[in-house]
């Protein structure tokens, strides 16, 4: 399926949901099962203000948040019904449904408590779940961490071939709140074959402009903004927002000439600013991306982003060992612009895994075997180069699945 732009995304669910009734007692997934009538009304009154895409209320609906919240081994079922009370709410019009995808809340080790291996079954079992219930595409979202953005992206593509967005939420200076620029999180995505890259939540759209702009020299796919209805507020012990239709939707064109072409509110927003955003893409003109970078090397370490000039040498190989961690902070510190590491065999990749966190340059994985090679680009958190002698035919897979650079 092919997205055709402007696209106008929904509101929140959340907030909207407590001005509806819902009192956070329980989850929100299993309030809105017991209160169908309630989400199906926001979501047609979304559609009715405009909305193009609306997200079914799966967002804490994968095994980990509902079993904090006591829900065990109902995943299919949970997924299942509130898909179907989107697509009830969508019958008649030409909106479409999109699989809502979110954090876990999980880390990886040494950090957490999870392999990657971990979060993308966690993924695969929702998306699964999700394709079956037929969604129209999915919308990984309010990412704060780059390893959950690649498991669910990875497990999606796996099950579907529908298109996907996913967009991470971040604070004023473009961070989130595990330390991930932006721009690093984009170039990872977009190198694992994204559909559109989006902002959301944490911030008001005078905040989320300042980091479209940023987003703007290196965007090779459309992108999304959701910003939550101004920055929050604390008033009488409740959490509120302020910005009213109007002044949330004054930016949109702006967003529009910065190359966005999905737009939508997060917390705090409702089917009135929804509706506000139509009149402002009425004389819409797509901006179709042109990164400033064509011809050099856009990659990025778990945190940061880099752009090197095509040709650039990287310094000694590292080969694998129990000191490789202190040999890559001592790469770190050299004048080689890029880290190169050396994966031979298997034994290798516990190592490598461990010891990731610690490179603060480009990363080049040198090695002469596909499968290792693999298993190596999934276990990264980056976005790699590569050097070695497989064949074009070898790398151009792992290149479309991972963003291999070679």
């Amino acid at each position: 399926m092919e997205l055709y732009f402007p696209l106008i995304l929904d509101g929140a669910n959340g907030t909207e949901l407590q001005n509806r009734g819902f009192d956070g007692s329980v989850c929100t997934e299993a309030w809105v099962l017991d209160h169908p009538d309630v989400m199906r009304k926001l979501q047609e009154d979304y559609v009715a203000a405009g909305s193009d895409i609306v997200y079914a209320p799966t967002f804490g609906a994968n095994r980990v948040k509902l079993e904090e919240n006591g829900i065990f081994n109902q995943v299919g079922d949970f997924n299942r019904r509130l898909i179907a009370i989107s697509k009830e709410a969508v019958a008649g019009s030409d909106a479409l449904v999109a699989g809502d995808i979110a954090t876990t809340g999980k880390f990886l080790a040494p950090v957490g408590d999870v392999s990657f291996d971990d979060l993308y079954d966690i993924y695969r079992e929702q998306a699964e779940v999700m394709e079956e219930a037929g969604v129209d595409m999915y919308a990984i979202e309010t990412i704060m961490t780059v390893p959950d953005a690649r498991a669910a992206l990875l497990a999606v593509k796996d099950v579907s071939d529908k298109p996907v967005l996913v967009s991470f939420t971040c604070d004023e200076n473009g961070r989130t709140l595990t330390g991930t620029d932006v721009r690093a999180a984009m170039i990872i995505m977009q190198g694992m074959g994204i559909d559109a890259f989006g902002l959301n939540c944490s911030t008001g759209p005078d905040e989320m402009l300042e980091q479209a702009k940023r987003l703007r020299d290196i965007a090779e796919v459309p992108v999304a903004i959701k910003p939550n209805a101004g920055l929050p507020k604390t008033v009488d012990g409740r959490t509120v927002y302020d910005c009213p239709p109007e002044e949330f939707a004054k930016h949109t064109k702006e967003f529009a000439e910065l190359g966005a072409c999905m737009f939508g509110g997060c917390c705090g927003t409702g089917p009135k600013h929804i509706a506000a955003l139509k009149p402002a893409l009425e004389s819409f003109r797509l901006r179709k991306p042109e990164p400033e970078h064509r011809g050099k090397i856009v990659c990025a370490t778990e945190k940061d982003a880099f752009i090197l000039d095509p040709g650039i040498e990287a310094g000694n190989v590292i080969d694998c060992g129990p000191d490789l961690g202190e040999r890559i902070r001592k790469a770190n510190r050299s004048e080689a612009e890029v880290i190169a590491v050396r994966i031979k065999e298997a034994a290798d990749l516990d190592e490598f895994e461990m010891a990731q966190y610690e490179v603060r340059k480009p990363l080049c994985i040198v090695c002469d075997d596909a499968a290792l090679l693999d298993e190596a680009l999934r276990l990264y958190q980056g976005r790699a180069l590569y050097a070695g002698d497989l064949s074009d035919e070898e790398l151009v897979p792992l290149a479309k699945r991972y963003g291999l650079i070679f």
